[in-house]
């Protein structure tokens, strides 16, 4: 690996990408979702305070399970932090971040269960899994992605997830072209 590919890669400590000329596209609705679960927290533990208060039953002791209650809730509802930039592709969560360089990607699928997710794999075993709403949303992201894949495919590192590339891309297509048509009135 040169070093030049190592210093696309954000640093630990700082979180930052090290190379001077390189942009970082963000989740541009990372911000609302934030205040979306304080808001989600803060509401349930003022509703469990009064209804305590209304009943009689407030005690330091209920105050205190409430506000655990309300913090589990915000734990559960903080949406991750993605970034990506030139060569790397990262999901920061409340304890630890992953990142993967899309520039050496070796495989994305799509996973099973109930909310479909993304998993990025690169060449170095780390892996990302993300939900494609956050691509969806946020072309910028999906630029990054697909331009890094693009590479990676005409290398021949990329062998498997090509068709799950096609597909989300297919879906941010038609998205746009629904869009453009609203917006000029031809829908």
């Amino acid at each position: 690996m040169d070093r030049r590919n190592i210093r696309a890669v954000p640093s630990r400590r700082t979180g930052r990408a090290q190379s001077p000329g390189d942009t970082t596209a963000h989740d541009h609705g990372w911000a609302g979702d934030l205040r979306f679960a304080a808001h989600c927290a803060v509401t349930l533990l003022g509703l469990l305070l009064a209804v305590d208060a209304a009943a009689g039953r407030f005690t330091w002791l209920r105050a205190l399970l409430w506000t655990s209650l309300a913090a589990l809730l915000f734990v559960v509802l903080v949406p991750p932090r993605i970034r990506a930039g030139a060569g790397w592709f990262s999901r920061r969560g409340l304890v630890r971040e992953h990142i993967v360089r899309t520039d050496r990607l070796v495989s994305v699928h799509w996973s099973d269960g109930v909310s479909q997710r993304l998993v990025l794999r690169d060449a170095d075993g780390r892996r990302v899994e993300l939900d494609p709403q956050v691509l969806l949303d946020n072309p910028a992201l999906w630029h990054r992605l697909d331009e890094d894949a693009r590479g990676c495919v005409k290398r021949g590192t990329l062998r498997c997830g090509v068709t799950a590339l096609r597909q989300l891309a297919d879906r941010i297509d038609r998205r746009t072209a629904r869009a453009v048509f609203t917006i000029s009135g031809l829908e």
